[in-house]
């Protein structure tokens, strides 16, 4: 046109300026504005508001601003530009002080204005504002606008503003109902939506695509089955089945019914599937516990040549991480390598999960360390990583870090850090993390106090953990579980007991787990009789089917109360197959009641099951001895060599300054080994004279190492008390 020098009018700017507006060009947009000044058509109203709202576009607000105060004549239209592009850049107090002074100019809003003021609103205080004037100048029945209110009070999780909104709306059309539908079901209200489907088809207003797709996602999380094949049906008889978003929900709806038949044959007959549909039936699968279908998902999707995205890559590197696969895992580290790909943090944090389960922790760690950036999500994995392998000084060395580089820990990293205290019993590390949490306002998480509480119980401070308990707002299973199983591994079986009955009156139903705490907490307290009682009360009153766990508690408590028949005859009666552990627990209640006949039956049941662990030929080879069969002993010890077995030695360790220093029986490979013995020699010369020889010294004077000093100083105490 500039070649050719046709001439350029308003009409032909507004079209550029649209055009640039949508690709958000700020170039382009500043060679628009020359050439409208060079043509004087600056002046015209409806082309400087075009201008305003594409500088806003393309994040030049100040720019737009600048136009707005140098125009002489402003109606409604750069009224609404100006307030639209301040409300879109989400500074809605400049927005709504821009609309003030509109009104007080008497310039009337339009229904734009109000779409424009809406477009960047998240508040419900703000949205009702913009409500009351939409009602005051009479745009309630502009089925837009209402619309519009009806979408950001389902942005705002007010879903019952909204349907009382949609009942006095005299206009709806097919957006209204997928609105408030779509309101419903992202609050999993699964009944409403229903409802609302049944309505629309009395009132022939659909459904949709759109319609179809919300409501089979929440009859995926909340509905069953059977509904969902109803749900199916729908998408049948309306002829949406090919419509790859539909068909998509609607396979991930059968992926989490675990009906992976239906949802194979369902994907396969998708005709077009984009990336979308391969990431999500592979995520699918992975959240269906079925990781090894979602590898070959992946395969098929290569093999198409579809370029797998950041989220299906992290969707895979879980499938990999759940089934413990590094190999396949590395392999599609390297895939990712060598083709380029750009992965977000998303996916390199699940890469880190996957070293991190699979114990390879120094890729984990590299990977970390070139990580450029990092969220709290990136620390948690790492931290966790560590933890969960028994790395406790590492892992309050990454959290330290964590804290240095500013990144603020949350409920996720604190729990990471007292399960390791709890399962290494370091109990002033836990103290600490106990104080971070509180000076840090992170108490208030139920996963937070649970975790405390599980923690001071297995470290032997009951009175700590029941203030944690006491602490929690509303506990849960989980919470009472962890209070519970705290005192029953510590004999107090009568206060487990009385905190069952207090866990009763909260009206929350018991599940295995709350029985298996009280189980167990009888069996280590000897309450044999409560012990039967609460077993038949899982069955009767809560209609709760026992596993092997539950039977293992239940024959430990009759073992321990010298009814051995009685136990046996349930494991023979009433379990289909006794494992080799609850034959374990029978044959070292007979070797300690001198059963012998009893303990030649389960002998003969524990070879019949092959075991392949040494510790159950060593536990067959101690009842022969104790029973002084000696043969026995020899033929035991010699079919453990004939299958190569060899007893774990006993180990035990301790914690000095983070540092955990570990020791085998018959191993002298700890570097202070000399310095130990030679100081357990001396403090057993101590022990069998009743006075210490002259010239004994204190730990401090001799300059011992730590762990030789904290040996000593342990071992003087037990001496003294």
């Amino acid at each position: 046109m500039l070649r050719n020098g046709i001439p350029r009018d308003a009409f032909t700017f507004s079209i550029l300026l649209k055009a640039s507006t949508s690709v958000r060009s700020l170039p382009f947009a500043l060679s628009i504005h020359q050439h409208i000044i060079v043509h004087g058509y600056m002046t015209d109203v409806y082309i400087a508001s075009s201008l305003i709202q594409s500088y806003a576009k393309c994040g030049e607000i100040n720019q737009a601003h600048k136009i707005f105060s140098q125009m002489h004549e402003r109606n409604v239209v750069p009224w609404t530009a100006i307030v639209g592009s301040y409300a879109l850049k989400g500074d809605l107090n400049r927005a709504f002080s821009l609309y003030n002074q509109m009104r007080q100019q008497d310039i009337r809003p339009n229904s734009v204005t109000f779409l424009s003021l809406l477009s960047g609103i998240s508040v419900l205080a703000y949205l009702q504002c913009v409500h009351a004037c939409v009602v005051r100048y009479g745009f309630e029945l502009d089925i837009m606008v209402s619309n519009s209110l009806l979408n950001i009070y389902n942005r705002c999780r007010e879903v019952k503003c909204a349907k009382k909104l949609f009942e006095t709306m005299s206009l709806r059309d097919i957006v209204t109902w997928n609105s408030l539908i779509s309101g419903y079901a992202q609050n999993g209200c699964l009944r409403e939506c229903v409802d609302l489907l049944s309505k629309m088809r009395k009132e022939k207003t659909g459904p949709d695509q759109q319609t179809l797709a919300s409501i089979a996602s929440v009859v995926a999380n909340e509905g069953d089955l059977r509904l969902g094949k109803s749900i199916h049906a729908q998408v049948i008889i309306s002829g949406f089945q090919s419509d790859e978003h539909v068909a998509t929900t609607v396979v991930g709806m059968y992926l989490k019914y675990g009906n992976t038949d239906t949802a194979f044959q369902l994907f396969d007959q998708v005709e077009t599937r984009d990336i979308i549909s391969w990431t999500a039936m592979i995520s699918g699968l992975v959240q269906s516990d079925q990781a090894d279908k979602a590898l070959y998902v992946f395969c098929r999707m290569l093999q198409s040549s579809v370029v797998p995205s950041s989220a299906t890559i992290a969707s895979i590197l879980a499938a990999c991480a759940h089934l413990g696969s590094l190999i396949v895992g590395r392999s599609i580290h390297g895939y990712v390598v060598s083709q380029g790909l750009i992965l977000d943090i998303p996916a390199y944090n699940s890469l880190l999960a996957l070293y991190a389960k699979c114990n390879h922790l120094n890729c984990c760690h590299a990977l970390f360390d070139r990580m450029k950036y990092l969220d709290v999500v990136s620390w948690n994995v790492i931290i966790n990583g560590f933890a969960q392998n028994g790395f406790l000084y590492e892992a309050f060395s990454l959290f330290n870090k964590m804290i240095t580089s500013g990144e603020k820990p949350d409920s996720v990293t604190v729990v990471s850090l007292l399960q390791v205290c709890a399962s290494m019993g370091v109990l002033h590390l836990g103290k600490w993390v106990q104080n971070f949490i509180i000076r840090n306002g992170l108490d208030s998480s139920i996963k937070v106090g649970t975790a405390l509480v599980d923690m001071y119980s297995k470290c032997g401070n009951l009175q700590a953990a029941q203030r944690c308990f006491t602490g929690i707002p509303q506990p849960d299973l989980v919470s009472w579980s962890a209070l519970i199983a705290g005192y029953g591994n510590h004999g107090k079986g009568y206060r487990a007991l009385k905190l069952y009955s207090d866990f009763l009156e909260t009206g929350m139903k018991p599940n295995h787990i709350i029985f298996l705490s009280v189980l167990s907490a009888c069996s280590h307290a000897g309450l044999v009789s409560e012990g039967l009682a609460l077993y038949q009360s899982m069955l009767e009153d809560f209609s709760i089917k026992p596993n092997m766990k539950h039977h293992a508690c239940l024959i430990d408590l009759l073992c321990r109360a010298g009814r051995l028949e009685e136990a046996y005859s349930m494991v023979v009666e009433m379990l289909p197959g006794p494992t080799l552990d609850i034959l374990g627990i029978l044959l070292d209640a007979c070797k300690n009641k001198k059963m012998a006949k009893l303990g030649d039956v389960i002998t003969m049941r524990i070879l019949e099951l092959k075991p392949e662990n040494a510790a159950n030929y060593v536990q067959l080879a101690q009842c022969y001895a104790s029973m002084r069969k000696w043969d026995g002993v020899g033929e035991v010890w010699t079919k453990m060599r004939s299958l190569g077995l060899k007893k774990t030695p006993g180990w035990s360790f301790i914690v000095i300054n983070g540092i955990v220093s570990v020791f085998h029986m018959g191993h002298g490979t700890h570097p202070e080994y000399k310095e130990i013995v030679q100081t357990v020699s001396m403090l057993d010369d101590v022990m069998r004279t009743s006075n210490p020889p002259n010239g004994f010294k204190s730990p401090e004077s001799r300059n011992l190492p730590p762990l030789t000093a904290v040996s000593l100083l342990l071992y003087t105490a037990e001496l003294e008390g």
